[in-house]
């Protein structure tokens, strides 16, 4: 018998879904920074400096390694962790100094069913709170959306993270909720807040995204003068 005969709510149809592509290794190009796969050879010592100027190591509070004492540890975990295709990192490249200033990755991709998550996200002081951190974001998400096609974009964090679930809420995923006791870490609980992205969502997002980066937003000083949220309401 049918779902339908049985009045049952069902889901929207996908009567022309098919599914994606995983996301290739080519860089993604921006206005202040670039992505470009992990190479150990030729990002690991930039890396490396630029991890090290967080003197009291509070970025790593919340990733599940790091951090790393020396130069050669780092090349290990990049070595061993970020050459694979999920998680699929990426290190991201400041323009303005050609230099290495942090990582970040798709992983959990499904592209049968379009879902694909950010995370890994290790952003170091020389680019925190700066459009290069915006902007990657932005390039990571128009991939994923503009190229492939995908349909969910989901950014998980741990639940006492504060930081970033600000920083989630200013890119515009949305909260759904905390899944209690999802996984431990260092030795102890996480609870996981999850944020999303849907596609349908996209195309204010990302027409916010566009201006928030444009040149004409930020004054001689390199101060925004419009805020995301902001472009968004309008």
């Amino acid at each position: 018998m049918d779902t339908n005969e049985l009045n049952q709510p069902i889901g929207f149809a996908l009567p022309h879904w098919q599914g994606c592509q995983a996301p290739s290794r080519e860089p993604m190009q921006g206005r202040f920074c670039r992505l470009e796969s992990v190479d150990v050879d030729v990002h690991a010592e930039d890396l490396y400096h630029a991890f090290a100027s967080d003197a009291d190591h509070a970025n790593w509070t919340y990733l599940p390694y790091g951090p790393f004492s020396n130069q050669a540890q780092l090349a290990t975990w990049l070595t061993d962790s970020c050459q694979s295709d999920d998680p699929l990192f990426h290190t991201i490249i400041d323009l303005e100094t050609a230099k290495p200033v942090g990582v970040a990755s798709y992983l959990r991709i499904e592209p049968g069913v379009g879902v694909i998550e950010t995370g890994h996200i290790h952003y170091s002081p020389l680019m925190q709170r700066s459009p290069v951190a915006t902007e990657t974001m932005y390039l990571m998400m128009r991939r994923v959306f503009d190229e492939l096609g995908y349909r969910r974009y989901e950014w998980k964090c741990d639940a006492l993270n504060a930081p970033s679930r600000r920083a989630a809420e200013r890119l515009g995923f949305q909260f759904e909720g905390i899944f209690r006791q999802a996984t431990t870490y260092k030795g102890r609980n996480r609870d996981t807040a999850w944020f999303s992205i849907l596609d349908s969502e996209w195309p204010v997002l990302k027409a916010a995204f566009e201006h928030w980066l444009d040149v004409d937003n930020f004054d001689a000083g390199g101060t925004q003068k419009q805020s995301l949220a902001d472009l968004r309401s309008q």
